[in-house]
């Protein structure tokens, strides 16, 4: 039976407004879930601002109330939803290369109604479970924040073995999330420096134990002379400041959609044999290790929650999200209510 509920509309110009809506019945291979959590990304902005015909959310966990036709998942189970929906069959899925697919069919939170409302429908291939001992709260941080970052990590790893140091542009949550799993993957002592124009987010992350400068202190930043360095800013200006701080045989993984970056391809790549890689979301099969870090590490990556929230203040959580001066700001509701 089709189930109704109260939705929030990205009217626009900042506005939300609530109204009934109502959801379908999960067909073959879909999953009905009713949301307990979703966290506000910064990709958000746009719908914020431009408005949505859709439900927004795409960092979203819940329980599944409803499975259609050849699905496997029992109805109780709990999960978060992989806001990709890939396909399965082409070529980069096979290798498991799902953050590339060939033949994506959507998504989730961005064409298709997500996790900012009370209900939300997600192929099965795209839901991952979870132990009952993670909250929904925590079960977001497995998407953008451990996800994406760790992705990144990975693709470093891929390009060189002996990583000594580490440099993050940028200090808002998935800077956040990349200091976090630089702190898990290589440990407490790891050199780290983080950069942000922000203040109360460089102060913030000082509290995980690591150094922080302004984005526009270059010679803090090229004295420390990473061997990575991640740009989760977007800015053109921290990419370049990043690349001329590489050590030799240095990388700069660009994981921040936005401006561009200069190269001279002689001095900055060929002589140093430096690597600039691109780092796009990440593979669902990350996330089992990822569940796994996050029950290992609890409160260190639950410390990049800064607010809770439930769906009913969602203006003001969008308020205080882009004050700059919060981590991840969760929302949170009873899942059914």
């Amino acid at each position: 039976m089709p189930r109704s509920g109260t939705v929030p509309r990205f009217r626009g110009n900042g506005v939300i407004e609530f109204e009934p809506h109502e959801y379908r019945d999960p067909g073959p291979d879909e999953l009905l879930l009713a949301i307990g959590a979703n966290a506000i990304c910064g990709t958000d902005r746009g719908e914020y601002r431009n408005g949505s015909p859709i439900v927004p959310g795409h960092e979203a966990a819940g329980v599944v109330i409803a499975a259609g036709a050849d699905t496997t998942t029992a109805p109780g189970t709990r999960g978060a939803v992989y806001l990709m929906d890939f396909c399965g069959t082409c070529r980069s899925c096979k290798l498991g290369a799902t953050n590339q697919c060939l033949a994506k069919r959507g998504d989730f939170g961005q064409n298709v109604d997500g996790g900012y409302g009370p209900y939300a429908i997600s192929h099965e291939s795209n839901f991952f479970p979870i132990d009952d001992a993670t909250t929904f709260a925590q079960a977001t941080m497995l998407l953008d924040v451990m996800g994406t970052s760790g992705h990144a990590l990975r693709r470093a790893a891929q390009v060189r073995e002996d990583i000594e140091s580490v440099y993050i542009a940028g200090a808002g949550p998935i800077g956040l999330g990349l200091l976090v799993m630089t702190r898990i993957k290589y440990g407490a002592d790891f050199p780290i420096l983080v950069s942000d124009l922000s203040e109360w987010r460089r102060e913030f992350a000082e509290t995980f134990g690591v150094g922080a400068v302004d984005a526009n202190d270059a010679e803090t930043v090229r004295n420390f002379q990473p061997d990575m360095a991640f740009d989760s800013s977007g800015k053109g200006a921290a990419r370049q400041l990043a690349m001329s701080a590489l050590s030799k045989r240095g990388s700069l993984i660009c994981v921040g959609h936005g401006e561009g970056l200069e190269l001279n391809v002689s001095r900055d790549l060929i002589a140093p044999e430096r690597a600039v890689l691109g780092s796009e979301y990440f593979r669902y099969d990350e996330m089992p290790d990822n569940l796994q870090h996050l029950q290992e590490n609890r409160d260190l990556v639950g410390r990049v929650i800064t607010h809770e929230l439930p769906v009913e203040e969602l203006p003001k959580a969008f308020e205080l999200f882009l004050s700059g001066t919060t981590g991840k700001v969760v929302i949170v509701q009873e899942p059914g209510a």
